[in-house]
């Protein structure tokens, strides 16, 4: 593979971590009502998760997962769970009149933080595909394991620009304002855009 053809790769990865989805809503919906440390550790939760997959696909996991499917299933439907029960305590959230100030008070402290995004991330069976196909593209059959590793930290840290990129947009003072104001409203759109994630989870079968 070129070095121009690389860099469209590093780029269409970018562009696939950067579109809506669980993580992204995660990391947004965490920045705006918690603020910026909050933001970095839904941001990291992610990354973490992002991590594991990636070093999984690597040491061939993913032959493994589509050796036997009822593990991607597993996944798959835990994934869903999960992400329908944010999108349950989004829509609980939203129906509150509680002013932000309060409802800060209830925040949770950055390890659940990370947890909880890095929980997503790890039950996102597409995630190791993704890594899969990435080092099926990327890395020409009987490779050393310097140019795996230099591979994975290569999309690693795009993906850390991603995240971490969203995690410090969110937070912005502008973005926690606009939340403030319209609080109720952006809970309710998370509480829908989290059902639809979990419910497209749920009713797309991954090819194995």
């Amino acid at each position: 593979m070129s070095g121009f053809e690389f860099a469209l790769l590093l780029l269409a990865w970018a562009i696939g971590g950067a579109s809506p989805g669980p993580a992204t809503l995660a990391i947004a919906s965490t920045a705006m009502s918690q603020g910026r440390m909050a933001g970095i550790a839904s941001a990291a939760g992610i990354v973490a998760g992002s991590a594991f997959w990636g070093i999984a696909a690597a040491l061939g996991m993913s032959a493994l997962m589509q050796a036997n499917a009822w593990l991607v299933e597993v996944l798959r439907y835990a994934g869903a769970t999960y992400i329908l029960y944010l999108a349950y305590k989004a829509g609980k959230s939203a129906l509150t009149d509680k002013p932000l100030a309060s409802l800060s008070t209830t925040a949770h402290p950055l390890h659940h933080v990370f947890r909880r995004c890095l929980l997503i991330h790890l039950t996102n069976p597409k995630a190791i595909f993704g890594w899969g196909a990435l080092f099926a593209v990327a890395i020409e059959p009987g490779a050393s394991n310097l140019v795996l590793i230099e591979t994975f930290a290569a999309f690693i840290s795009v993906s850390c620009l991603v995240f971490f990129g969203y995690g410090l947009l969110f937070s912005t003072p502008r973005m926690i304002r606009g939340y403030a104001k319209m609080r109720r409203w952006f809970e309710a759109s998370f509480a829908v855009l989290f059902g639809l994630a979990g419910l497209k989870i749920l009713t797309t079968r991954i090819a194995v």
